[in-house]
């Protein structure tokens, strides 16, 4: 009974992929019509890297996955901090996916041909439980490198912010200290301000237009809030200074919070193999007397 199911299961899955994807399903009208009269939104300033062997191999299934809307907003977002794209990720997906469907069966054919059988229920167990991992490990590492991502260009930011504060207190405009701050610093996050930097040259905006457009794309809400107090110097003439200097400080406090808190999980980590360990060594202690007692009842 569980044999057919788990067949039945896995075939009713593979025709509606094959029908999905040869039928895609259409949007409706007021979608389209809505599309045509948006406005065009600006060029991203992430940019996303589309190579690598895993796309090769999953390029047939990323239509099928996308109209199954994959992957969610939230995942689109790590997906572009982390530079890759939403095809690459998808192919990736799609590629662990069959390995890890195919690789229990591989084994059990090999153990079949040297004249050891387990039976086809234990590798159809195992290919769906290697299936379902291979399907969801790209998004916990992409997951995993964007928060890893923005804590570095938090830190940036913080550096980024004191930098900006010491060329306005020697007397440099709000465009020259924004410029001039970015070319010190090293390292991914001030590569990507100093790409938001030029675009902002290239297309003609200003500033802290783009670089409040870059915070909304890295989910880091400190660069749009320095978007936001620049914008008060350059537009109406503000003092941004001591703004500045509260934001630095307040990065600096909650990175000092944050790795704190990490500092503190590593050590309770930590204490789970010592506990472990004192719990074998009470068994291995505890053992031979407990059998000896019930050896003699």
């Amino acid at each position: 009974m569980i044999s057919a199911l788990l067949w039945g299961a896995g075939l009713g899955v593979g025709l509606w992929a094959l029908a999905v994807y040869v039928f895609p399903p259409r949007p409706p009208l007021r979608a389209l019509v809505d599309r045509l009269h948006a406005t065009p939104a600006p060029p991203p300033i992430l940019t996303a890297d589309s190579d690598g062997w895993a796309l090769r191999v999953g390029r047939p299934f990323i239509k099928p996955l996308a109209a199954l809307g994959l992957p969610n907003r939230k995942l689109r977002n790590d997906l572009a901090v982390t530079g890759k794209s939403i095809e690459h990720h998808l192919a990736e997906k799609a590629t662990l996916a069959l390995t890890g469907l195919l690789l229990p069966i591989l084994m059990h054919l090999l153990l079949v041909l040297a004249d050891v059988g387990l039976g086809w229920e234990v590798p159809a167990v195992a290919s769906l439980l290697f299936a379902l991992g291979g399907f969801l490990l790209p998004d916990i590492s992409v997951r995993q490198e964007a928060e890893r991502r923005r804590s570095t260009f938090r830190h940036a930011l913080s550096a980024y912010l004191n930098l900006i504060r010491v060329l306005l207190a020697g007397g440099a405009g709000v465009d020259g200290a924004l410029s001039d701050a970015v070319n010190i610093g090293k390292g991914w996050a001030f590569q990507q301000l100093r790409r938001a930097l030029v675009t902002a040259k290239l297309t003609r905006t200003t500033p802290w237009s783009t670089l409040g457009q870059l915070g909304t794309e890295l989910d880091v809400h400190q660069l749009s809030e320095l978007a936001a107090s620049v914008s008060l110097a350059g537009t109406e003439g503000a003092r941004v200074r001591a703004s500045l200097a509260a934001k630095a400080a307040a990065l600096r406090t909650r990175e000092l919070t944050d790795a704190e808190g990490e500092a503190q999980a590593a050590t309770e980590r930590m204490s789970l193999p010592v506990v472990m360990l004192f719990g074998g060594f009470l068994i291995f202690i505890g053992f031979p007397a407990l059998a000896s007692v019930l050896g003699g009842l």
